[in-house]
């Protein structure tokens, strides 16, 4: 399968590029923990069959020192013990946040309790806005058919 199209070779496609990264700096600069930011985006990106995104963020986890058990176990962390009890949460949150249209309802009362419980008013707002935007870069990715497997772990980081 070949890529339809790479968005930064043309005008339109580098002008949305930039702002969506100019975005994604809020984020990035929160108090939300950056490995957190990485589970989610992860898992997220797994949840949508996204190559480039699961490459880059299974990479950057590693780049960043996660051993390769909680990388591993991402798709399987609620029948792990390798995750924070905050980590979960926001994992949770990321999951519920992602599958909307499998007439689940959204998030529940339970998640957002959860999160709430482990994250302040900025750190849960960087948590629903990284959730959002994920999702739509997962949905640019699968759409273009961006290949996983030629990310360099911290480019994300080095563009911002």
């Amino acid at each position: 399968m070949e890529p339809r199209i790479n968005l930064m070779d043309n005008e339109i496609g580098a002008k949305f590029a930039k702002r969506f990264g100019n975005a994604s700096l809020a984020i990035m600069q929160s108090t939300l923990p950056k490995v957190t930011q990485d589970l989610v985006m992860l898992r997220v990106s797994q949840i949508n069959g996204c190559g480039y995104c699961t490459d880059a963020h299974s990479k950057d986890l590693a780049h960043a020192g996660e051993p390769a058990v909680r990388i591993n176990l991402v798709a399987a962390w609620r029948e792990s013990t390798v995750f924070t009890e905050a980590e979960r949460a926001a994992l949770a949150l990321g999951e519920e946040g992602t599958r909307i249209a499998d007439g689940h309802g959204g998030v529940s009362d339970e998640t957002w309790a959860e999160v709430r419980k482990h994250y302040d008013d900025d750190q849960t707002a960087a948590l629903v806005a990284l959730v959002a935007q994920i999702n739509a870069a997962n949905r640019l990715g699968v759409i273009a058919r961006q290949q996983g497997g030629s990310y360099e772990p911290g480019a994300f980081a080095q563009a911002s």
